[in-house]
């Protein structure tokens, strides 16, 4: 069910404008939470989706909360990576309109074990000019904005241009030359730090990094089923494979 916060949201208060109404659905206690905003292309290069679920997933892992904004490639990749349960996704359409409708059941899936807001009205349709506003939103709720990769003219620069003026820090992955130039550039000018060690940064950010994920490597060293996996470390599966840590062989899981 649609509903209005009812609270302030200290973070709101750097946006150029308070939101008027902002309408969620799910656990609006993720906003207390201490909160990183992710970002991106929606078509990423393998090693970028891969990076970016590998930080999210240590992020979240971490005590995090991973913001962003539910669309293909980065954004969905960050969502994935953080676990549904500890993420917030931030819509640019009215809450009864699951927008893009690829990602409906990840939509879902985020309102029932994680949030979703929106700063309009049910009803309100997919509209260009309310991404920059959604991404205004995104890049305040996180205390500092991750952008995973980016082309100098798409919508992520709506993204960066809100943090330089909220002053958040920005991080970005090594791209090499030619690739994701707007990342580049941010780090050519000086306005972004790079991330060269993703368990160095998640523990410089104040987080302590976990180490349960090495009960899924003794968990596929009994080459378990696949399905069987999949029920008991469906936000790990995808990171490790990436990664070359395990194989799908015959239907079972096989730690490399």
């Amino acid at each position: 069910m649609i509903q209005t916060i009812d609270f302030h949201i200290t973070e709101c208060e750097a946006m150029k404008v308070y939101p008027k109404s902002l309408f969620y659905v799910g656990n609006t206690s993720l906003l207390r939470q201490r909160k990183i905003s992710i970002v991106g292309t929606r078509h990423p290069f393998a090693y970028t989706k891969t990076m970016t679920h590998t930080l999210a997933s240590k992020l979240a892992n971490a005590g995090a909360c991973i913001v962003s904004g539910g669309a293909q490639g980065v954004d969905a990749t960050a969502h994935w990576g953080a676990g549904f349960d500890k993420t917030i996704m931030v819509a640019g359409t009215g809450l009864d309109i699951r927008y893009p409708s690829i990602n409906r059941k990840m939509i879902e899936a985020i309102e029932s074990q994680g949030l979703v807001l929106s700063q309009f009205e049910a009803g309100a349709p997919s509209l260009k000019w309310a991404f920059p506003q959604r991404n205004e939103l995104i890049v305040a709720l996180g205390e500092a904005l991750i952008v995973a990769q980016a082309d100098r003219k798409s919508g992520t620069m709506h993204s960066i241009h809100y943090a330089l003026q909220m002053q958040k820090p920005i991080f970005v992955f090594p791209h090499r030359l030619g690739e994701s130039e707007a990342t580049n550039d941010l780090l050519r000018q000086g306005l972004a730090t790079p991330i060269l060690d993703i368990d160095a940064f998640v523990e410089n950010l104040g987080f302590t990094t976990s180490t349960c994920q090495d009960d899924f490597l003794r968990y596929c060293e009994t080459q378990p089923l696949y399905h069987e996996a999949v029920e008991k470390f469906a936000d790990r599966i995808f990171e490790y494979e990436c990664l070359g840590k395990i194989k799908v062989d015959n239907g079972r899981i096989i730690r490399i």
